[in-house]
C-alpha cells in the first residue's frame, strides 16, 4: 500500500460562491453543463509534475523553502515512486483530470544515458498502474532539454553535435514513453535554444538544425504510431537572451519558413506572453486566427517584475478573455489547460498547493461562464462586425475580393476624401466587460 501523503484533505468539491470552505470550488463544477460540454469537458485541467511535485520554492536569491513528505527519501528511485504515489493522490482529491510531465520529473536520471531510460523504463510501468487504477491521463509529455550543464548552449541549437544527438536520443525516448501512456500532445519547449550574443553565434545554421530536430521528431513519431498533437511553447527570454521560439508571431513566421505548420500548433503559457510584451489574449487570438491554437499553460505573471513568476491564474479579467478565444476556437482538445504554475516561495505547507489549483480552477471557470455568456449574446461581436461593415460591401467587399488595384482605388478616392470615422468606443467596451464579469 502506498503513502498517503495528504491524508487531512478530502476531495475537494463544488460548493457554490457562498461557502465560506477554503478546500471547496466556488465556481468550478465538474458537471455543469455550458454550451453543451460539462465544464470538465471545456476546461481539460491539468497537473504540471515539476511544479507541483519538484518545486521546492528554489528561486535564483534562495534555497528550497519547502519540505515536501515525498523528498524525505535518499534512494532516487524511491523518492520518484513516492512522488507519483503524492500526484495521483493529488490529483483525485483535485478532480484533475490530466497530468503534464518532463522526463526527468518522473524519473532520476543515471550515470550514463543507458541508466537514465532504464529509470524511465521502471517508472512508466508505475504511472501506468497509477493511471488505469485512478483514469488519469496524460496531456503532454516532453523532455527537459535544459537543466543539466550539457545544454548549457542549448540542444537542437547547440554549437556541438555530440549534444544535438544526445537531445535527439532524449526526444526519441520521452515520444516512446509519451505514446505508451496515451499521451494526447508532445510538447517542445526551447528552454535553451536561442543566443546570449551573437558575436559567437552562427544563426542560420541554428535555426535550420533546430529545424532538422523538429522534422525527424515528427518523422519518428508517426513511425511509432504516435498520432498526438505536436506543440512548441513560445517564450522571448530567460534563461538566453533571446529565445528563438520568441512569441506566437515568431513561432508562426518559424513554422511556415520551415514547412512545419502542417505538423505543430502552439501551446501558449500566460506568462511568457507577459514578458514578451502581449497580453495573454493577443497571443491566444493569432495562433487561433492562424488555426494553431493548441493548448495553454494556465498561470499569470507580475507585470512588475521582468522574470518568469509563474504564479496561479486568478485575474478574473484574464481568464474570461482567455476563454473567450477559446470558446471561438471551438475548444483546446486534444490540449488543456496546464497548470504550469507554482505556490509562492512563502506558500510553503502542502495544503498550499490546494489553495492554489482550486483559485486558477476557479478562476477558469468563472472565466469559462462569462465568456459563454458574452458568446451567447454577442454583443461585442456585434459591435466589431459593425465597426468593420464597410467592407462588406461597396469599395470595401471590393478590396477583400480582391477586385481593385491601385489606380482603382485612387480613382475611388479621389471622389470620395470627405470621410467620417465612427468611435471605437473603448470604454464602452471596457464597461460591457465589466457587466458581464461582475453579473454573471
Amino acid at each position: 500500500m502506498m503513502t498517503v501523503y495528504f491524508p487531512e484533505i478530502n476531495k475537494i468539491v463544488f460548493e457554490g460562491s457562498q461557502t465560506d470552505n477554503p478546500l471547496a470550488f466556488r465556481y468550478y463544477d465538474p458537471a455543469k453543463v455550458i454550451g453543451g460540454k460539462t465544464m470538465e469537458e471545456h476546461l481539460r485541467f491539468s497537473m504540471a509534475y515539476w511544479h507541483t511535485l519538484t518545486g521546492a520554492g528554489v528561486d535564483m536569491f534562495g534555497a528550497a523553502s519547502a519540505k515536501r513528505p515525498w523528498d524525505q527519501f535518499t534512494e532516487p528511485l524511491k523518492a520518484a515512486k513516492e512522488r507519483a504515489a503524492a500526484a495521483f493522490e493529488f490529483m483525485e482529491k483535485m478532480q484533475i483530470p490530466f497530468f503534464c510531465f518532463h522526463d526527468v520529473d518522473i524519473a532520476p536520471e543515471g550515470s550514463t544515458l543507458k541508466e537514465t531510460f532504464e529509470n524511465l523504463d521502471t517508472m512508466v510501468e508505475l504511472l501506468k498502474e497509477l493511471m488505469d487504477r485512478t483514469g488519469k491521463k496524460l496531456l503532454w509529455g516532453t523532455s527537459n532539454l535544459f537543466s543539466h550543464p550539457r545544454f548549457m548552449h542549448g540542444a537542437a541549437t547547440s554549437p556541438n553535435a555530440d549534444v544535438f544527438a544526445y537531445a535527439s536520443a532524449r526526444v526519441k525516448k520521452a515520444l516512446e514513453i509519451t505514446k505508451e501512456l496515451g499521451g494526447e500532445n508532445y510538447v517542445f519547449w526551447g528552454g535553451r535554444e536561442g543566443y546570449e550574443t551573437l558575436l559567437n553565434t552562427d544563426l542560420k545554421l541554428e535555426l535550420d538544425n533546430l529545424a532538422r530536430f523538429l522534422h525527424m521528431a515528427v518523422d519518428y513519431a508517426r513511425k511509432i504510431g504516435f498520432t498526438g498533437q505536436f506543440l512548441i511553447e513560445p517564450k522571448p527570454k530567460e534563461p538566453t537572451k533571446h529565445q528563438y521560439d520568441y512569441d506566437v508571431g515568431t513561432v508562426l513566421g518559424f513554422l511556415k519558413t520551415y514547412d512545419l505548420d502542417k505538423d505543430f500548433k502552439i501551446n501558449i503559457e500566460a506568462n511568457h506572453a507577459t514578458l514578451a510584451g502581449h497580453t495573454f489574449q493577443h497571443e491566444l487570438r493569432l495562433a487561433r486566427i492562424n488555426g494553431l491554437l493548441g493548448s495553454v499553460d494556465a498561470n499569470q505573471g507580475d507585470e512588475l517584475l521582468g522574470w518568469d513568476t509563474d504564479q496561479f491564474p486568478t485575474n478574473i479579467y484574464a481568464t474570461t478573455l482567455a476563454m473567450y478565444e477559446i470558446l471561438l476556437n471551438g475548444g483546446l482538445a486534444p490540449g488543456g489547460l496546464n497548470f504550469d504554475a507554482k505556490a509562492r516561495r512563502g506558500s510553503h505547507e502542502s495544503v498550499d498547493l490546494f489553495y492554489a489549483h482550486i483559485a486558477g480552477m476557479d478562476a477558469f471557470a468563472r472565466g469559462l461562464v462569462v465568456a459563454h455568456h458574452l458568446l451567447e449574446t454577442g454583443e461585442l461581436e456585434k459591435f466589431v462586425a459593425d465597426r468593420y461593415e464597410s467592407y462588406t460591401s461597396g469599395i470595401g467587399a471590393k478590396i477583400v475580393k480582391g477586385q481593385v488595384n491601385f489606380d482603382d482605388l485612387s480613382s475611388y478616392a479621389l471622389e470620395h476624401d470627405q470621410i467620417a470615422l465612427k468611435s471605437g468606443r473603448q470604454e464602452l467596451l471596457e464597461s460591457i466587460l465589466n457587466r458581464y464579469i461582475l453579473e454573471a
